[in-house]
């Protein structure tokens, strides 16, 4: 099952669907930088490529954290 979360992101809202197990690596990843998983969102989306969707990136990043 996918969980949504929505983020303000270069002024605009949107909403990303994820497993809830990239959730948890992204928030423990957050946590470990010490800043908001909004802001750790913000940085993978300003380092994607037009191209990738952002749940796209976000999972890649996940992946290569762990």
């Amino acid at each position: 099952m996918l969980e949504k979360r929505s983020f303000s992101l270069s002024g605009h809202r949107t909403s990303v669907a994820l497993e809830p197990d990239f959730w948890e690596v992204l928030g423990h990843i957050a946590q470990q930088e010490e800043v908001a998983l909004s802001t750790l969102v913000t940085r993978i989306d300003a380092g994607r490529g037009e191209v990738q969707p952002l749940a796209s990136a976000l999972r890649v990043f996940a992946l290569k954290a762990k």
